[in-house]
C-alpha cells in the first residue's frame, strides 16, 4: 500500500526512491522528495551550482536535489540532529556534494553572495512570513539567482477558521498561507521579482495521501483533509529572482554607543 501511495506519476524522479527510504528520510507532514520535484519543475539548475537547503530536515530533498541535478548542496537544519543528517547523506553516496550543517535561518553562516540558488521545502512558514526575513536571506544567493519555496499551504487567506477545520487547527497554524499572499509578500520588499505563485493541482489528495502513508492514525488531520477536499488546505509554491538593481541592507548585528553621564532628577 505504501508503495503505491508513494509511486504518481506527477513525480516521475521520486517514483525511482525505495519507499522505506523516503519515511525515513523526511521529518514532516509533507513528502520532501515530492515537493522538490515539483518546485524545481521551475528552476533552471545546473550541475556544479551551489545551492543552499534550507530547513532541510533530515535530508531527503538534499540528496534528492544532488542526486538529480548534480548541485553542490548545503544542507541547514535547526531542529533535526547534523550527526544522523550526516550519516543518511554519507550512506546515499553523495557525501562528497552535500554538506551538513545546524544553523538557525535568521542567523546563516554564510558570506553573502555565496550560493547560486535557495530552496526551502515546507519550512519557510516557520520563518519567512517576517517582514524582514527576505532581506536577511536575500544577501546569500547572488544577483538574479532564484529564491524558491514549496510547502504546505491554503488556497485562498481566510478570515476565520472554517468549521471543518477546527479540530485540527492550531495557533501555530496562523503562518500557513496562500500563493497569492506569498506573491505580495515578496514583491511588496522590492528586493525580488517574482516569477511564479501557484498551488498544486490536487494537491490536499497527495497530502492525505502521505498521511495514510506516515501516520493512517493521525485520525484528525486525515478528517480534516477529507473534509476540506482542496477548498482550503492545499500545496503552495513561489519562485523569485534577487533583483539586480538593489542591494539589501546589510544586518544590524551592534549599534555603537558611549555613555554620558547625567543627573538622574530635576533640579
Amino acid at each position: 500500500m505504501t508503495d503505491d501511495l508513494l509511486r504518481h506519476p506527477d513525480f516521475p524522479r521520486s517514483s525511482g526512491y525505495d519507499p522505506t527510504w523516503i519515511t525515513a528520510a523526511v521529518s514532516g507532514g509533507a513528502n520532501s522528495l515530492w515537493l522538490t520535484e515539483w518546485l524545481t519543475e521551475a528552476l533552471e539548475l545546473r550541475p556544479g551550482m551551489r545551492v543552499l537547503d534550507l530547513g532541510c530536515g533530515r535530508g531527503g530533498s538534499s540528496v534528492f536535489l544532488h542526486r538529480e541535478f548534480g548541485v553542490q548542496v548545503w544542507a541547514v537544519d535547526l531542529w533535526f540532529g547534523v550527526d544522523e543528517r550526516a550519516a543518511r547523506i554519507r550512506d546515499a553516496g553523495v557525501a562528497d556534494g552535500v554538506f551538513p550543517i545546524h544553523a538557525d535561518a535568521r542567523s546563516l553562516p554564510f558570506a553573502a553572495g555565496f550560493f547560486d540558488a535557495v530552496v526551502s521545502i515546507d519550512s519557510f512558514v516557520y520563518y519567512g512570513t517576517d517582514d524582514l526575513y527576505l532581506n536577511s536571506l536575500a544577501r546569500f544567493v547572488v544577483p538574479g539567482g532564484p529564491i524558491a519555496i514549496a510547502g504546505a499551504g491554503l488556497t485562498h487567506e481566510i478570515a476565520e477558521v472554517p468549521s471543518h477545520l477546527r479540530d485540527w487547527w492550531e495557533p501555530s497554524m496562523a503562518c500557513l498561507h496562500s500563493a497569492d499572499w506569498w506573491r505580495t509578500h515578496w514583491e511588496r520588499s522590492g528586493l525580488v521579482d517574482v516569477a511564479l505563485a501557484d498551488t498544486m493541482t490536487g494537491g490536499w489528495r497527495r497530502w492525505l495521501d502521505w498521511q495514510h502513508t506516515v501516520a493512517p492514525d493521525n485520525h484528525v488531520e486525515i478528517a480534516a483533509l477529507t473534509a476540506d477536499c482542496g477548498r482550503t488546505l492545499g500545496y503552495v509554491r513561489a519562485v523569485a529572482h534577487r533583483r539586480e538593481d538593489v542591494t539589501p541592507d546589510e544586518p544590524i548585528v551592534s549599534i555603537p554607543t558611549a555613555y554620558e553621564p547625567h543627573p538622574l532628577l530635576r533640579a
